[in-house]
């Protein structure tokens, strides 16, 4: 209860937050000068780059980037999961302390507030906090789009100019006080916290990820034994609900144990299955280098 009581001040009920105000001066990339003059120079590099390097690179080989498309992952994720938590505990913490307001004079609700807000609504307190520090990381998520040049990604263009939409709707969210904003937020950091720690967990850590594979496996393992025993043990009187079920879902682990040790048997370490956009499986590569040799 503690540990919960802190999270909820320092992400809900810190004074900077409580207190935040959505301004132009003061605040890090809050001009439209400074917004303009980004997206001018965003575009026009990323896409002179993609120019560039596509009459350069005729057969679209990528320029390497090491590990900094998973580092870049790892972060998105971190600040994506710390928007998502700050504005679910925000959302509520308003709804909280202004509902009383909303009793005789309409039929506002929670839902309501969420997706409408009323007119004359200000940009300031705990949520437009968060929708800052979302607008922020729009500059972060735009790296992607420089990432998709660089590595010859097919539509490179269309990403780049994306990001820039994401980085514009983002700041007229806090210009206009905009509705709606709260449930986009969280649904996209959401989705972000979600996509890029499975990105980085299944693309860029094939290693880790076969860790994490077999520690699973092994935990459903010890649960299988644990169920069987107090099914058919007599350990809990009248047996586990569900049990043919979990027969089923034994079937499942056991098809999903067979092709792990295929994989990492059989093949001696190399992956299945293909990664994600960031980066080609163990395999492919492999096959890229006979190919070239």
């Amino acid at each position: 209860m503690a540990l919960a009581g802190d999270v909820a001040y320092w992400l809900a009920e810190h004074p900077d937050i409580v207190g935040f105000r959505w301004s132009p001066s003061g605040l890090w990339f809050s001009t439209w000068a400074f917004l303009l003059g980004f997206l001018a120079a965003y575009v026009s590099l990323c896409l002179a780059a993609d120019a560039l390097l596509g009459a350069l690179l005729r057969r679209r080989k990528p320029v390497p980037l090491g590990p900094l498309p998973a580092a870049h992952a790892l972060l998105m994720a971190a600040v994506s999961a710390t928007i998502f938590a700050g504005t679910l505990l925000s959302a509520v913490a308003e709804i909280r302390d202004t509902r009383w307001s909303w009793r005789g004079r309409s039929r506002t609700t929670p839902l309501r507030w969420l997706l409408c807000f009323p007119p004359g609504t200000r940009s300031s307190g705990r949520v437009f906090f968060w929708s800052y520090a979302y607008y922020l990381s729009r500059y972060l998520h735009a790296l992607r789009g420089a990432f998709a040049v660089l590595r010859r990604r097919r539509g490179a263009g269309a990403r780049v100019l994306a990001h820039a939409a994401s980085v514009a709707m983002a700041f007229l969210w806090l210009e206009f006080s905009q509705s709606f904003q709260v449930l986009a937020i969280l649904a996209s950091t959401l989705a972000h916290a979600v996509a890029f720690g499975f990105r980085l967990w299944a693309g860029m850590l094939p290693a880790a990820r076969g860790a994490c594979q077999l520690g699973l496996l092994g935990c459903n393992l010890v649960c299988h034994a644990g169920v069987l025993w107090m099914h058919f043990g007599g350990a809990v009187a009248g047996g586990c609900s569900g049990i043919g079920a979990w027969v089923f879902n034994t079937m499942l682990n056991a098809a999903m144990l067979w092709v792990f040790l295929h994989c990492y048997g059989v093949t001696r370490g190399v992956l299945c299955d293909d990664d994600d956009d960031d980066g080609a499986s163990l395999q492919q590569q492999q096959q890229k280098k006979k190919k070239e040799m």
